[in-house]
């Protein structure tokens, strides 16, 4: 495959995060595009304003003439797309030369200093900020991104001076293998994908692959405590990041108030004092200390780290904000996995203490609802209520038995609802909330716009007497636990209402006892796995 000498690219599954980006690449190299997805959207529709021709229906006839011969055509595919499919099924017939798109994005990107970012979650956040980031400096880069950046708009960043390209490097089939990271991230390695991996520990292999391939003189940066033995190479430095104090990168002095976060970023030799967060969350001082280590590493001063960090808009569908008044609040987060599923929530609840979170969550695959239904319902169990649609297929067939049903009943919360998408706006409508947090990776994004405007129409509603103030007291032993919940009920008002999460065993017997003797109540008191919500009401 020599991509330079190509003449047209053919895209099956032109629709997808990934391929869009190699989409504008080869629009703005001068390439003729043409491409197919099952599925009209708002993303296919730009591309054809920009050059591509896309259409939607699987017929070999509809393949623009610019892409039917095989001697100058390129056919790029996607692993979600069946190998039953009539085009891809033409086009082999007929010599075309097809490849994965991940091969591809390898290939262009394999002369330049790449900066791949990897992980179960995070990496689309952290590859957007540290694009950023360097765009905005002196430095520069090209990026391809596994979201859209709201500052600009786009996937795609091009640079005609910098050789460093920022990769958000996909595990799923194994993509980033193809890959040559002159520095590597990697943000987590909970387990995902186990339809293709089969087990944890091949998936957790699999990155530790991805860590063989970075270029002597380059490094690795992961996050301190993941689950990783990195395979590096002679000449290949290793760093940790984290959000707290213990990583090589790490934050300091961290505020949160009057909806902005402000941190201080140290690392073995600079400190960088009061970085503002553009998209002020929690997990978002993890996923900065990640991108501004990055952007130090390759020349950017701290002055326009600072100035960058506060600008940056987020990445369409990462704790994006669709509605934000004083009275209602509306976010629409990618979370489709466990782990940064109780991440993101947990982020809205100390971010909206005192408020009541409703979680709208749909389902992505069969086989990832199968395999986690219990990590699902152990998260979800930390909303105020939850509406819990059908399961997004995506490329999979139906399993028998498994249905959003097996994570609802597992759910331990008192107001949840299970709904399909077509009943979705009326149970909207029926309701009453202040913090909605949409969440998932299938078509629930369809969703938004409808929902936000019926949000929008509701009159607003006097503060729930439900709202509950919130404190992840979880890996905090005794008396401190006790201590931490006296501090927070001494800020309430009397009749307020205290969640707490807690460790099993001496924690949740010591700070129940103790809230009792103190004159408070305890109105429930649930297991959720290996520790307990308890929600306490101030006497």
């Amino acid at each position: 495959m020599n991509v330079s000498t190509i003449q047209s690219i053919y895209f099956v599954g032109a629709g997808g995060i990934g391929m869009s980006a190699l989409i504008r690449y080869f629009l703005s190299k001068g390439k003729r595009v043409g491409g197919y997805d099952r599925t009209v959207s708002d993303l296919t529709e730009q591309l054809n304003r920009e050059g591509a021709e896309i259409h939607y229906e699987d017929d070999v006839r509809l393949i623009p003439a610019c892409c039917r011969l095989p001697e100058e055509t390129l056919v790029v595919y996607t692993p979600a797309v069946p190998e039953s499919h009539a085009e891809l099924t033409w086009l082999r017939a007929n010599g075309f030369e097809i490849v994965k798109r991940a091969r591809v994005l390898g290939e262009i990107t394999r002369h330049s200093r790449g900066l791949c970012i990897a992980g179960t979650h995070g990496k689309t956040t952290v590859s957007s900020m540290t694009a950023w980031l360097l765009k905005q400096s002196r430095v520069d880069c090209n990026a391809f991104l596994g979201g859209i950046l709201k500052n600009g708009n786009s996937n795609l960043m091009l640079s005609a001076d910098s050789d460093l390209t920022v990769i958000e490097a996909d595990e799923f089939d194994r993509s980033f293998h193809w890959l040559t990271p002159y520095m590597a991230v990697v943000t987590a390695t909970d387990p995902d994908h186990l339809d293709i991996y089969g087990t944890a520990e091949a998936y957790r292999e699999s990155f530790e692959k991805f860590t063989s391939l970075i270029r002597p003189g380059g490094c690795l940066l992961m996050r301190k405590g993941i689950d990783l033995l990195p395979q590096l190479g002679q000449g290949v430095r290793l760093y940790t990041y984290s959000a707290d104090e213990g990583g090589d990168f790490h934050a300091e002095n961290v505020r949160i108030g009057n909806g902005e976060i402000v941190f201080d970023f140290v690392s073995l030799d600079i400190r960088i004092p009061d970085i503002r967060l553009g998209v002020p969350v929690r997990v978002n001082v993890e996923n900065g200390v990640a991108a501004i280590a990055l952007a130090w590493l390759n020349g950017a001063t701290p002055e326009e780290i600072r100035a960058a960090m506060a600008s940056f808009a987020g990445a369409r569908r990462r704790f994006d904000f669709l509605l934000k008044r004083d009275d209602i609040v509306l976010i629409d987060d990618y979370a489709h996995h466990p782990a940064e599923l109780k991440a993101s929530i947990l982020s809205v609840k100390e971010l909206y203490a005192g408020r009541k979170v409703t979680g709208i969550f749909q389902p992505h695959l069969y086989t990832r609802t199968r395999d986690f239904a219990a990590d699902f319902a152990e998260s979800l169990s930390l909303l105020d209520e939850l509406i819990l649609l059908d399961i997004y297929p995506a490329r999979e067939e139906p399993i028998a038995g498994v249905t959003s049903r097996i994570i609802f009943d597992k759910v331990a919360l008192e107001k949840k609802i299970l709904c399909s998408k077509e009943e979705l706006p009326d149970v909207v409508r029926k309701g009453r909330f202040e913090v909605v947090l949409m969440a998932g990776a299938g078509d629930i994004d369809r969703l938004t716009e409808s929902i936000k405007q019926i949000l929008e129409n509701t009159l607003p509603f006097p503060p729930s007497p439900a709202a509950r103030h919130f404190k992840d007291l979880r890996g905090v032993a005794c008396p401190m636990n006790f201590v931490h919940t006296k501090i927070q009920l001494s800020a309430m008002q009397s009749g307020e209402e205290l969640e707490i999460l807690l460790d099993d065993g001496q924690p949740i017997n010591n700070v129940t006892r103790s809230v009792l003797s103190e004159g408070h109540q305890v109105l429930e008191q649930n297991p959720i796995d290996t520790y307990w919500k308890v929600i306490i009401k101030k006497g």
